[in-house]
């Protein structure tokens, strides 16, 4: 039986990331929450909205705090991943 390198034995844990694609950004933004779900939900109703808001959310990780405008975002996505934690 050949062994995997690199390969996660038993169940896999994964996690979910809100990332948030702004306009006049080269790169994504990738946000980790206790509740992604909810997050997402709330980005995806301000996206909808005309008039512009000042967005400020503290994720979790390398990420401290984020500020933008809502009429900023170009697009939304709520992404699982698997992680080894």
């Amino acid at each position: 039986m050949v062994q995997q390198y690199g390969t996660p034995q038993g169940p896999q844990k994964t996690r979910q990331a809100v990332i948030l694609f702004l306009k006049g950004s080269a790169t994504p933004v990738v946000m980790y929450f206790d509740n992604p779900q909810a997050v997402y939900a709330e980005l995806k109703q301000l996206m909808k909205s005309p008039t512009p808001v000042l967005v400020e959310k503290e994720p979790i990780g390398p990420i401290k705090k984020l500020c933008f405008v809502s009429t900023q975002i170009a697009g939304l996505v709520l992404q699982e991943e698997p992680y080894v934690g």
